[in-house]
């Protein structure tokens, strides 16, 4: 494995280019001229001002793929998304409202386990929705409602030049064979465990460690740090032999994975091992992984060699850009 090869198979995942149509959504919905609204495109939630904290509002489908190889997971990972938008923001959850679609094939009791175990293991509820029960198919999207402090809100959109980049990730799960790229991590861990890794993101923000954060999502740890560096108008060089990583794991799939729990940081570079202690005493591994700049430029090096993932003044991954590039 080179760095040019995993840079190639991150710009081809569709994990990552199934993001491109967000732009044009985006720009058909604006959101300025609407004083509440404090951040909203290029977010993992939108944060909406009610005075003395922001209200964080998300919200998730899942995937048909995932719909139809594993019902239960569908409905299980329904929630794990939300919250994990919710602790991106440095925010902790309140509640959740689902839209379930029932009468295709497969194990519709399935997805409501799923939630239910999602609800269980993250203490957080789900207080309402929509059930449409004579579809052709079965579907399940999420949407989450949380809080933070103004002063601890966490934003994906403002990484500085001389940021370290911070990966941290929790190395100790599984994947599962009908689910190929997304790492199993909550389940089956206590939920103590689970509950504290969320916690940390909003102990980060409250602490004031970090400038930008994102969690690691579908476009895997590359892919998501490149969308925390296109919304910031900024560019960084990572070294993938830093990244944390299971023993044994084949890099490029590992670059390719949903995290079960994975965080990307941008910070001044004295907080970063504060931000990694924080994380580890919660079970996840932390480095820093590289640098913030203001190229506009994603690269990766493996030592031997650099190559481009992504130059923002040309590519797209969500078209979302807020920051305003370094002068």
């Amino acid at each position: 494995m080179t760095a040019k090869e995993m840079a190639e198979a991150i710009r081809s995942f569709p994990g990552v280019t199934r993001k491109r149509k967000i732009h044009e959504i985006v720009d058909l919905l604006p959101t300025a001229g609407f004083p509440q609204v404090y951040a909203a495109e290029g977010e993992d939630a939108a944060a909406l001002d009610v005075g003395d904290q922001y209200i964080l509002f998300a919200a998730d489908g899942i995937m048909e793929s995932l719909m139809e190889s594993d019902p239960y997971m569908a409905g299980y990972f329904a929630v794990l998304v939300n919250v994990n938008d919710i602790a991106a923001m440095g925010g902790r959850p309140l509640g959740m409202v689902d839209v379930m679609s029932f009468g295709g094939e497969g194990d519709s009791s399935g997805i409501i386990h799923g939630i239910q175990e999602g609800i269980r293991k993250f203490a957080v509820p789900v207080v309402g929705g929509h059930t449409h029960p004579d579809c052709d198919y079965n579907a399940i999207d999420i949407s989450i409602v949380g809080k933070v402090r103004k002063d601890a809100i966490l934003l994906s959109s403002t990484a500085e030049s001389g940021d370290d980049i911070v990966f941290v990730i929790d190395t100790d799960g599984w994947y599962q064979d009908n689910i190929p790229y997304a790492y199993v991590t909550t389940v089956g861990k206590p939920d103590a465990i689970v509950r504290a890794q969320m916690e940390a993101a909003a102990i980060v923000g409250e602490r004031h460690l970090a400038h930008a954060c994102k969690d690691m999502s579908n476009p895997g740890h590359i892919g998501t740090l490149g969308m925390m560096l296109e919304s910031s108008a900024r560019g960084g060089t990572v070294d993938i032999r830093r990244i944390p990583m299971p023993e044994g794991a084949d890099p490029i799939r590992w670059a390719l994975t949903y995290q079960g729990c994975g965080f990307v940081f941008a910070c001044p570079p004295e907080n970063s091992a504060e931000i990694i202690s924080i994380f580890t005493e919660a079970g996840c591994e932390g480095a820093v992984v590289g640098k913030v700049d203001s190229t506009r430029v994603l690269s990766i090096t493996d030592g031997d060699e650099t190559a481009e993932v992504f130059d923002f003044s040309e590519d797209i991954i969500t078209g979302c850009v807020v920051g305003r590039p370094a002068v």
